[in-house]
């Protein structure tokens, strides 16, 4: 019962993670900018660091306010680069904005006391320490947003699925990426302090995928990828409780274990019916 009423709170982070990244998921994966989440939350993680070496407290707001810059100025720039990328690829300047990202950070942390603390923390963060406030902020926030994207799903899902056919119905790739991205920085930011770089990105795509294993439409990925990191979640922290473990490095292999499984049974044991022509129409409408 005490580990019961240890745990609850990180549970709920988790479920509340779950819910944002599994949705968000869905338009990385369709965008095929697999790592563009692992960059933002590396940027988000610089911008923290900074703060910290400015001798601001780690999880105080002006830490929060300088990480959120940092995200928005790297969703500035991967929107531009979208529009006008050319012919080299956006997963490009991704790779590289994690890769600079990731080396100002440690440079950074060069400068700072108990380096290796805040190196731990930022990839792997300390869900296990949330408390009930942040809970609570991040729920309302995450709510906000997903109140957001539903009311502009229409928009989000087509500027993610056919860019194309957004932009010949009149849409503005331009500004439309740029709130993509900006509302993907916001949850970035509050979901790094929390949980860190490492669970941050296994929330976002590992659900998604492990639902494409077995589902096409929309609404099944979503159920899937939900339920998926509900359980994860769940086994995660028992996980960590039961083997003594740091908690959000056992939820990752948790996830990378359970997707394993997933991806065994889709190859040994499902068998996918091909969608009759009628479900294949609703599958490219619901991308429309």
């Amino acid at each position: 019962m005490l580990i019961l009423s240890f745990l609850i709170l990180p549970f709920l982070a988790s479920l509340i993670l779950t819910g944002i990244h599994a949705y968000l998921g869905v338009h990385v994966v369709e965008r095929g900018v697999i790592f563009v989440d692992l960059a933002l939350a590396q940027i988000a993680a610089l911008g923290a660091t900074i703060a910290i070496l400015a001798g601001m407290d780690p999880h105080g707001g002006g830490a929060y306010w300088i990480s959120l810059a940092f995200t928005f100025l790297g969703a500035g720039i991967f929107a531009l680069v979208r529009a006008h990328r050319g012919r080299i690829p956006l997963e490009a300047f991704i790779g590289i904005t994690y890769a600079v990202a990731s080396a100002a950070a440690i440079l950074a942390m060069s400068k700072a006391t108990g380096e290796t603390e805040h190196l731990k923390d930022m990839l792997v963060g300390n869900i296990l320490a949330v408390s009930r406030p942040e809970v609570i902020k991040t729920a309302v926030l995450y709510g906000a947003i997903g109140l957001f994207h539903y009311i502009f799903r229409r928009k989000f899902l087509l500027i993610s699925t056919d860019p194309k056919l957004a932009e010949q119905s009149g849409i503005s790739i331009g500004l439309w990426d740029f709130l993509f991205y900006a509302s993907f920085g916001f949850v970035v930011t509050s979901s790094v302090a929390i949980a860190g770089v490492l669970l941050v990105f296994c929330y976002l795509v590992v659900p998604s995928v492990g639902a494409m294993l077995f589902a096409d439409r929309i609404g099944p990925r979503l159920a899937i990828g939900w339920t998926m990191g509900t359980l994860v979640s769940a086994l995660g922290c028992y996980f960590s409780v039961w083997m003594d473990l740091p908690t959000g490095a056992t939820i990752v292999c948790t996830f990378g274990g359970v997707l394993l499984l997933m991806f065994l049974a889709r190859t040994f044991f499902w068998r996918r019916v091909p969608l009759p022509v009628r479900e294949r129409e609703t599958v490219y409408q619901e991308r429309r």
